[in-house]
């Protein structure tokens, strides 16, 4: 065996193992939710570029920092299967299909829609925060990006990649996907790149979550452990 193989089955073995037998024994089956993602999210594609179904789609999912802050809301759920209307569809159904599939097979399908919202509303709320801030402040952004259009199902693919990546041991591919939406920020200052590190920066946040349980719940039982036995 050699060192790429012993690299990649200690990066993505854990992952591997995971996934394949449900997917083996079920198909298709084991992913009812990433499947109707992918057909919503294609279906959404193809009526945002007609005439008839333009306006419905902008009223239902598109959200900009410069809408009143309840009907943002209100539309992020939604956003999540709007794709980018300058980037190529097939990459967002690729991303969804892949990401959102094998984050259904590992989490289940209600903790992978509620990690995506929550990476989506993330990106939504530092949109208003950054515009606050102004260009002048480190995490500011300027008043133009108030008119831009949120970055769709783009943070959620990104925020469930870091996640699984941490959970299931992919550190490295996980630390590569920091660093590829960090480079995408420093070369190219946009609100989607920051939107996606609003998105990775909640997410480690979550990940966090289970280790200081885990550490509270050691210091409990260390000093627990030293109580004197209760008496009769």
């Amino acid at each position: 065996m050699n060192t790429l193989t012993r690299w990649a089955r200690a990066e993505w073995g854990l992952l591997y193992v995971t996934v394949r037998e449900p997917l083996l024994r079920r198909g298709w089956r084991v992913v009812p939710m990433t499947i109707g993602a992918v057909c919503v999210t294609a279906f959404l594609h193809y009526a945002q570029n007609q005439s008839w179904g333009s306006r419905l789609v902008r009223d239902l999912g598109a959200v900009r920092a410069e809408d009143p802050l309840w009907i943002a809301l209100l539309r992020t759920p939604f956003s999540l299967f709007v794709p980018a209307l300058d980037l190529p569809v097939w990459g967002a159904l690729t991303q969804i299909l892949l990401v959102f599939g094998i984050a259904e097979i590992c989490l289940g399908w209600w903790r992978t829609l509620t990690l995506a919202y929550a990476a989506t509303l993330a990106g939504t709320l530092y949109a208003r925060l950054g515009i606050w801030l102004g260009p002048a402040h480190p995490l500011g952004l300027p008043g133009s990006d108030a008119h831009v259009v949120d970055t769709g199902p783009s943070a959620a693919v990104v925020g469930l990649a870091v996640f699984l990546g941490r959970r299931y041991g992919a550190s490295v591919t996980a630390a590569g996907v920091i660093a590829a939406m960090a480079v995408e920020v420093a070369l190219k200052e946009n609100l989607a790149g920051k939107e996606h590190l609003a998105a990775i920066a909640v997410v480690l946040l979550l990940c966090g979550v289970p280790a200081l349980r885990h550490r509270r719940a050691a210091a409990t039982g260390v000093a627990g452990s030293g109580l004197p036995p209760m008496r009769s």
